[in-house]
This record gives C-alpha cells, structure tokens and sequence, in this order.
C-alpha cells in the first residue's frame, strides 16, 4: 500500500511538472510573439533616449559598487539603466527585448487567468484545463497583432514597465489568492523596478494607490482584504521613493526622487503662453536665469529642453541648476496671475493627449545613428541595416490598426459596463477601475504636465483592448454555462 500511494505521488508531481513546462513554454512561445516588431525590423527599437539609458548603466554601476564616482550620471532613470545593463552590456540590446517580453507574457498570463473569465489559472505549474492556454494564446496574438503591446515590449525604453506596474496592482489587490509565494515576490519586484524605470510610473502608482483605497471603501464585505493588497502595493511604492531618494543622495550628496531632471513643468507653462507673458512681465523684476534666453523661448517644450538653440539646452551650468531651482517659484507664480489661461491650455492638452496613442516615434535619427560608436559599437551594423534606419517601417498602418482596436473596445467595454454591475464580479470591476483610471490619468501626467506625445499614450491604450478581451472570455464563459445548463435540463430524470 505505502508503494502504491508513493507511486501515485510521483504520477502526480511528474504530471504537475509536465503542465508547469507546458505552461512555462507558452508564456516564452507568447514572449516570441509580442517581440515580432523587433524582428520585422531586424533590430529592437530605439528612442534618442534609448542610447542614454543604454549608456549611462555603466557610469552609475561604477559609483555604486565601485565607488568610481562621476561628475555627470545623466538625467533619466539610473534604476531603469541598471536593471537593464546585465542583458546588454554595451554590446547588444536584444536581451532586453526578450526579458521585457517575457516580462509582459507572464503578467498577461496571470492577469487573464484571474480575471474570472476564464478561471483561476494560479501559478504556472497549475493544472489548468487546455482551454486557458488556448484563450490566454488568443488573448496575446490580438494585443500583439493589433495594438502597440508589441511595439513597446521591443522598444528600449522604460514605457512597457508602466502598464506592467498597474497590472501587478490589480492582482495583489483583486486577485492575490491566486497568486503563489513565488509569483507574488516577482510581481513586488517588478513593480518596484517599473516604479522606479519612470517619473510618470510613480506619479500615476501613487494615485493607483489613493483610487483603490478608495474602492475598497465600498466593498464592505472585502474591505480588510483589499486593503491588505492596497499596503502591499503601498508598501512597493514606499520602498521606490526610498531606493530613489537612497541612490540620488549617494551619488549627488543630496536625496531627491528625480535627481538632476530638466525643468518640464517650466517648459511646458512657457510653452502653453501664460509663462512666457509672465516672464515678458516680470523679468525686469525677478531677475531669473530664464531672463537671460528671452528670445529662445518656444511654444515647444521639448523645443526648450533639446533644441540646438532651446532655453534649457543652451544655458550655461550654473544657469541650468538655477532654472532648476527656480522651476516651482516660477510655475506658482504664473498660476496665480493666470489661472484661467493656464487651466484651459491645460484641459486642452489633456484632450490632445487623451487622443494621441500613435505608433511613432521610431524615426531615424541621426544623433542616435552617433552614439552607437560610444554606447553600441559592436551593433552599429546592424541598425544600420534595420528598417527603422531606413525610415521604412509602416507606422501609419500599424496607428490605423491600433486606432480600430482601440474603438472597437470602447464600444464592447461601453456595452458591457451595464452587465458587468449585475455580474457582480469583483475582478473585472476592479480591473475596469485601474485600466479606465490609468489611461485618464496618464494623460493628465504626461499631457499636462509634460508635453503631448503619441509615445505616452500608446504605452497604456492597449490595456483598453485587453479589458475588452476579458470582457468577451466572460461574456463566453456565461454563455457556456447557460448551454450547459439547458442541456442538464434536457436530460430524463432531471426537474
């Protein structure tokens, strides 16, 4: 007897660890499929900003455990840099596609697995039926195929970590028993490296935070619960600003979250109108180191940050740290002498961008093409020969393409939202709250206080899709269980 039940536990583990392989092999075979926009271009993509995350690893990585400090780290995120620096040490960016990849499948599989429409999945090595691998499969090669998921998990930039940080959000609030140990640890980590990959990425997970707090105040019966994944996600957030402010102090001697940015929100309140009549205005008076490029001063805020002949660009150091200081100042005090004007520009940027989710922003560049002699010598080649150096790739088919998707969601999220408050199902409720509250508030974060860009709004609008996906797996499971049970009814012996 003891024989044959140790024979059934090694048929069960062997079997257990059979459906974790299969299962571990379709998140990679999805892995290959989301990364297809790098392979149709024979390169992953790339941003100008791209070669700066790609180059400043090492210098920071030097300080860190070298202690090799630098007069210059950069001004993008040092934990982005060097969390990708182990995948391509200045020598290849294609590990950092795959991990990226493999990073967006295996969060997509646990989300559609529980999102309850099709069932608690768990962890990989559950005994999941075939059917959740065939509609989690469906689920990726439509986001892939139709919106910019694709695009962005072989983009070279820290936008796909975003999405992935407020998903992780939704499960460790909405679904956290279906989560092993070990997948929960790894969604900790990831979110708190996507926290930490942008400035944008913390603004909106704080407000993520507050906006599930405050929807667990309505959930009476689940309250403690939510709450409990609402400290956890609390706790990941705390524990970014720290690491932040940790690693800023150590290289700079002063703690901050964002270390040396440029001033955004100057540009932008100059570019908008109402900071430049102030500064017409007032300079005479104020005296601030922006006085000093009054006739450099553009409706473009990245005009102002980048441009050969921009304010920000072609001050001097000392000029720089002072626009720096002088940001806020400067910002509340064109407030209070034109609230009315500022607050309509910024509703109109906030519509602009709330309609701008383009797949662009993969131009050639010819500032990127010379930074692969410093930051990527061995890969020059290669980008030289992809289609995105030849500006061939079709972005206008693949953004007419997305823009379908995105309105055809809309109208099954629209028709569904009604049903949905009967179905009574908290997931999905709570999954519609995070993804319909992340695209608003993403582009009030980067519309108004940054600038309008196709890029800031493509890296989130393809969580519309998802939703609308998910929608229909339910929609299709409720439809299977009523024909189920109709033909349960139908049988001889039954009422």
């Amino acid at each position: 007897m003891p024989r044959a039940e140790s024979s059934e536990r090694d048929l069960a583990r062997k079997g257990k660890n059979r459906t974790r392989a299969v299962h571990a092999a379709v998140v990679v075979l999805s892995a290959l499929l989301l990364a297809w926009p790098a392979f149709y271009n024979g390169f992953p993509l790339l941003y100008p900003d791209s070669m700066t995350y790609l180059g400043d690893g090492q210098t920071v990585a030097r300080a860190v455990f070298l202690h090799h400090f630098s007069d210059y780290y950069g001004m993008r995120s040092f934990f982005y840099s060097l969390g990708i620096l182990p995948f391509h040490w200045n020598v290849s960016p294609w590990p950092i596609v795959a991990l990226q990849s493999v990073l967006v499948a295996w969060v997509l599989w646990l989300v559609v697995g529980a999102s309850g429409a099709i069932g608690t999945i768990g962890s990989i090595g559950s005994n999941a039926p075939q059917r959740i691998v065939t509609r989690y499969l469906a689920v990726v090669l439509v986001l892939g195929l139709l919106t910019g998921v694709s695009w962005y998990s072989a983009f070279i930039m820290p936008d796909i970590l975003g999405p992935l940080v407020y998903l992780a959000f939704y499960l460790l609030v909405f679904a956290p028993e279906t989560l092993s140990r070990v997948e929960r640890v790894a969604l900790y980590a990831i979110a708190l490296w996507g926290i930490t990959a942008h400035a944008s990425h913390f603004l909106l997970a704080a407000g993520l935070c507050l906006l599930l707090t405050l929807f667990a105040a309505f959930e009476r019966g689940a309250f403690l619960r939510r709450m409990k994944g609402v400290g956890a996600a609390a706790a990941i957030l705390v524990v970014a600003a720290a690491a932040q402010m940790a690693l800023h102090g150590y290289l700079y001697g002063k703690p901050s979250l964002n270390g040396e940015r440029p001033p955004y929100l100057m540009a932008r309140i100059i570019a908008d109108g109402p900071g430049r009549t102030y500064l017409d205005t007032h300079c005479p008076q104020v005296q601030w180191a922006v006085c000093n490029h009054l006739q450099q001063l553009s409706d473009d805020p990245d005009d102002f940050l980048w441009g050969p002949s921009g304010a920000f660009s072609s001050a001097t150091d000392d000029e720089r740290e002072e626009m720096g200081q002088q940001e806020m100042p400067f910002v509340l005090a064109t407030l209070r002498a034109y609230p009315r004007e500022e607050l309509a520009k910024a509703a109109a940027n906030f519509r602009d961008q709330l309609q701008a989710f383009g797949i662009y922003g993969f131009d050639p560049s010819p500032w990127l093409l010379d930074q692969f002699n410093e930051v990527l010598p061995r890969a020059r080649t290669s980008y030289v020969a992809s289609r995105q150096a030849h500006g061939s790739l079709p972005l206008d088919r693949f953004t007419s393409i997305q823009s379908s998707a995105v309105f055809v969601s809309l109208g099954i999220i629209a028709a569904y939202l009604p049903f949905l408050w009967r179905r009574n199902s908290p997931r999905l409720a709570g999954l519609s709250v995070i993804v319909i509250a992340i695209v608003v508030a993403n582009a009030i974060v980067t519309g108004v206080l940054s600038t309008v860009d196709d890029r800031y709004g493509c890296r989130v609008i393809w969580l519309l899709p998802l939703l609308a996906a998910l929608f229909l797996l339910d929609l299709l499971d409720q439809w299977e269980t009523a024909k189920g049970s109709s033909a349960d009814r139908g049988k001889p012996g039954r009422a």
